[in-house]
Parts: C-alpha cells; sequence; structure tokens
C-alpha cells in the first residue's frame, strides 16, 4: 500500500474506519464475466463496505502486467459505476505484486475495500486504547481440509 506521506483521498477521519482489507481476484484467459459484481455493488449498497480503489490489470504471455482501463470492458461487462473509485492507497508497487500473483494470460481486479459493518466496534476499541495487532484470512480450501481431518478417523497406533 502506498506508504508516501500524502494523504490518500476520500477516506475521511482515519480515527472513524473500520478494518481495510485488499482482495486481488484472477480472472483465467482473460475472462470477466461479471458474476459478482451484482453482489459487490450490493454491499456497496447496503453499506457493509466501502470501496476505496479498484483497478484492474492484466498479465501477458511475456510476462509484463499492465493496468487496463474499465472502458476497455465495455461489451463484456458494464463497470462504469466503478469508474473514479481511487483513494491513492495502490500505487505502482501492489499493481505490480498483484501482477507477479498472476499466471501469464490472466487479468486481475485489485480491490482496496472498508469493513464499515465493524467500524463502530473497531472505534469503540481504539477509544478504549486497544489496537489490532495480527489479522488474517483463512483460505475456504484450507477450512475444507480441517473440516476433513475432523471427519478422518483417529489412527491406530
Amino acid at each position: 500500500m502506498n506508504s508516501e506521506a500524502e494523504e490518500p483521498t476520500g477516506i475521511g477521519d482515519i480515527e472513524e474506519l473500520g478494518p481495510v482489507d485488499y482482495a486481488v481476484v484472477e480472472f483465467p484467459g482473460n475472462r470477466m464475466t461479471g458474476e459478482g459484481f451484482p453482489m459487490l455493488l450490493d454491499l456497496v449498497d447496503r453499506g457493509v463496505i466501502r470501496i476505496f480503489d479498484l483497478v484492474f490489470v492484466r498479465k501477458d504471455l511475456d510476462g509484463s502486467v499492465t493496468a487496463v482501463e474499465l472502458k476497455d470492458f465495455a461489451g463484456d461487462v458494464d463497470l462504469s459505476v466503478f469508474e473514479g473509485a481511487s483513494s491513492g492507497l495502490l500505487d505502482q508497487s501492489d499493481i505490480d505484486d498483484a501482477g507477479n500473483a498472476l499466471e501469464p494470460g490472466n487479468s486481475a481486479g485489485i480491490i482496496v475495500y472498508e469493513n464499515t459493518w465493524a467500524a463502530p466496534f473497531a472505534r469503540e476499541l481504539r477509544r478504549g486504547g486497544a489496537q489490532l495487532v495480527a489479522a488474517g484470512r483463512i483460505p475456504v480450501q484450507a477450512l475444507l481440509a480441517s473440516l476433513d481431518a475432523m471427519e478422518e478417523p483417529p489412527a491406530d497406533g
């Protein structure tokens, strides 16, 4: 994330923010169907999340990574509602990092969003002097593996 001294635009009072996360979603073969975008809009409309940045990148077969303009998806998916979703949090190194995670010939959406649902909770914790010292995500595959392991009978030993 952008570590320069300039303050990102559109963020607001940092003390009032909920947790801010990012996600990189890969689209194999540069094929974006638009599935999922109505759900993303619904989350925004209901105030569950607030989008700070949404950037699309493409990784060519030679490994080069380029930003893709939303208008370049015209005809495939209507992404015009996301135009201008740029707070300044993402910088070129973030785009490069996302590109490194992609397979050649694929594209990705990079989204930075606030979990507005958690803002009141986070605000009260900060007021009480608490601070978040670790966070993470558990991939669905890891959850499934753990559940499968719990169902297996114990090994005779």
